[in-house]
């Protein structure tokens, strides 16, 4: 393994862990098995190992979405079955930590312009959009509306479920979103949380 790309694993795992603000560069250093100046050679600050480790995940955080959203599902109701029934059981790991990109806009929150809010960004856009071309594909009306409304059920039953501990926040928000896909489904009320 390059030895950038060592940094940017090392820095990965530290950073999901531990949260950006309580990763040194040092700590950084030591878990890729270099100095702190080779760091400083491959990156210019602990902001732009951030931005990079972002956008090195991009890719493979956005291939486990779509390979969650099979493009085998027949229908709009199927497809987004399926997509919450994976992030259901994502969120059932042992250790897991929600979504890193979503963890680290939320500790950068006063830090608009930061390199790592922008990398989320970008993120979260790629999500939405493939959320819209699966849904047209799908014949769903409004779908960039829909795809909206999908990553809020998304991103929020993420958030809830670390908060809580609890994945039966995105089983409620699945059933919703199944509605909102398919509204002859109804809502199921026993899978829905009250107050």
């Amino acid at each position: 393994m390059e030895t950038r790309d060592r940094i940017l694993s090392a820095a990965y795992r530290l950073c999901y862990r531990e949260g950006f603000a309580r990763v040194s560069v040092d700590a950084i250093a030591a878990a890729a098995g270099v100095t702190k100046r080779t760091v400083y050679y491959h990156f210019q600050s602990k902001d732009q190992i951030v931005a990079a480790v972002l956008d090195n995940q991009h890719s493979r955080a956005l291939a486990q979405i779509q390979k969650w959203g099979r493009n085998d599902a027949p229908t709009a109701r199927d497809f987004v079955a399926g997509l919450f029934k994976q992030l259901e059981l994502w969120a059932s790991k042992p250790k897991w930590l929600g979504s890193g990109f979503t963890r680290l806009a939320m500790e950068l929150a006063d830090l608009p312009g930061h390199p790592a809010r922008h990398a989320a960004h970008h993120h979260k856009v790629a999500v939405e959009d493939w959320l819209i071309t699966r849904l047209r594909e799908l014949n769903v009306g409004k779908s960039s509306e829909v795809a909206r409304q999908l990553v809020v059920l998304m991103e929020g039953s993420v958030a809830l479920t670390l908060i809580h501990g609890d994945v039966n926040y995105i089983a409620s928000a699945a059933q919703t979103a199944i509605h909102i896909v398919d509204p002859k489904s109804g809502l199921r009320s026993d899978s829905l949380r009250a107050g």
